[in-house]
């Protein structure tokens, strides 16, 4: 999810001003691209891990349903509630690149954890929770640097660029691992040191390439916690934390997703990393032109396509049997979904929030989403512990399709213009 700096006013239809092409009149940005090649390679490494979690807990350790969505909730929930703090501590330092800095270190550190913490399930989730605390610290400020770097009406194309470098790590993540435990197969130790060494190169364009960016706004107070949480008296920017938060209820986990389909599909079990390429592969083919849909016909209506491709993956997911071609559709349409959703709606909220707050106001939204993720995930398990994949996943249908209709009017109704 990204910033943008549009002066306040979003949400309605309206397209933005027509956004021209990339050219050699308009390059990217070069902090854009070596925070792209720093997620990039972070990503690699995260993703590394990220795709064999579900397996290993499920199959290996034996999770059941119920534990594995709390273990999840909790995993997708961290990062977000950690993201007030980097925000806030960067929009009151102004320092941007340290705060990610730190971040980062910590999730390339925490590679080292998991060598040390090997299989045991207890200290191995600790340090999983733990690398999910670098990623909150390092997200808002990370996001407001690019901001920061990039011309208002090149937002749109400028994180779909960065996205695109990002989704290019989630490609080869599990590619990796897959590639890796196909050689020594439960080979975990050297997973963990390859995805060690990979975070520690992403790491190293930070430090020596990426330059810190000072708002050149004038300052109207320092930035505080309780000043993060003031944001929400806003209306327009309260109505975005809402939509946002709402959607998260009734958005199933994609590791959740994917053991639906490997048990609904058969699928071999030692391909289930290759899934997260899947998904990642449409991602990245769509991240940039989805941006410049954002930026050319209005960001609220390529947000709501998202959620309608997604609900297109719930019901290809109810299939009896899916065959390879049901499997490969639900996968474009899930990468698809993030293309469209997956910076949009902060894009849109920053143009609510004080540009002296932009970081704190992009983590508060980013934290309301997560504690939606939590109880969305653990809300999943219980249901699939009760009821079954099946039933669950149609529960979670119909009330995306709901939500749908009712957000296409409230964005509109509630707000004046998030373009």
């Amino acid at each position: 999810m990204y910033p943008s700096v549009r002066p306040a006013g979003l949400l309605n239809d309206s397209p933005s001003p027509p956004v021209a092409p990339v050219t050699s009149g308009q390059r990217v940005p070069a902090n854009v691209v070596f925070l792209g090649l720093t997620s990039m390679f972070t990503d690699v490494s995260s993703e590394m891990v990220a795709s064999i979690l579900p397996v290993y807990l499920v199959f290996q350790l034996r999770f059941t349903p119920l534990e594995f969505g709390l273990f999840n909730g909790i995993y997708l929930a961290v990062a977000g509630l950690m993201t007030v703090a980097g925000g806030v501590i960067a929009d009151r330092r102004r320092r941007y690149k340290e705060v990610a800095e730190v971040g980062y270190g910590i999730s390339a550190a925490c590679k080292v954890g998991l060598l040390a913490a090997r299989n045991a399930p207890l200290p191995a989730s600790g340090v999983l929770f733990a690398d999910r605390v670098g990623k909150g610290v390092r997200s808002a400020p990370r996001d407001a640097l690019i901001s920061l770097s990039s011309e208002p009406e090149r937002l749109g194309t400028n994180f779909g660029v960065h996205r695109a470098f990002d989704t290019a790590g989630a490609v080869a993540g599990p590619i990796v691992a897959f590639l890796i435990l196909r050689a020594a197969p439960d080979a975990y130790d050297a997973v963990f040191v390859v995805s060690f060494l990979l975070a520690l190169i992403g790491l190293c364009v930070l430090v020596l390439f990426v330059q810190n960016k000072r708002d050149s706004a004038e300052r109207h107070g320092v930035a505080t916690w309780r000043g993060a949480m003031r944001l929400l008296s806003h209306e327009p920017f309260r109505t975005l934390v809402a939509v946002g938060t709402l959607f998260g209820l009734f958005t199933i986990a994609d590791a959740f997703l994917y053991l639906t389909l490997e048990q609904k599909s058969s699928f071999p079990t030692a391909y289930f990393p290759l899934l997260y390429v899947g998904t990642a592969i449409s991602y990245l083919v769509l991240a940039i032109p989805m941006g410049n849909a954002a930026d050319r016909l209005g960001r609220s209506r390529v947000f709501l396509v998202g959620y309608v491709l997604l609900l297109g993956a719930y019901l290809l997911l109810l299939v009896p049997s899916p065959s390879r071609l049901d499997v490969l559709v639900l996968l474009a349409l899930l990468g698809a979904f993030y293309a469209c959703t997956d910076g949009v709606l902060v894009a849109m909220a920053s143009t609510a929030i004080p540009r002296e707050k932009r970081t704190s106001g992009i983590a508060v939204l980013t934290s309301a989403a997560a504690i939606s993720g939590f109880a969305a995930s653990l809300g999943f398990g219980t249901m699939w512990t009760w009821w079954g994949p099946t039933t669950t996943v149609k529960a979670f249908a119909v009330a995306l399709t709901c939500m749908i209709a009712y957000a296409a009017g409230w964005l509109q109704i509630r707000t004046r213009r998030y373009g």
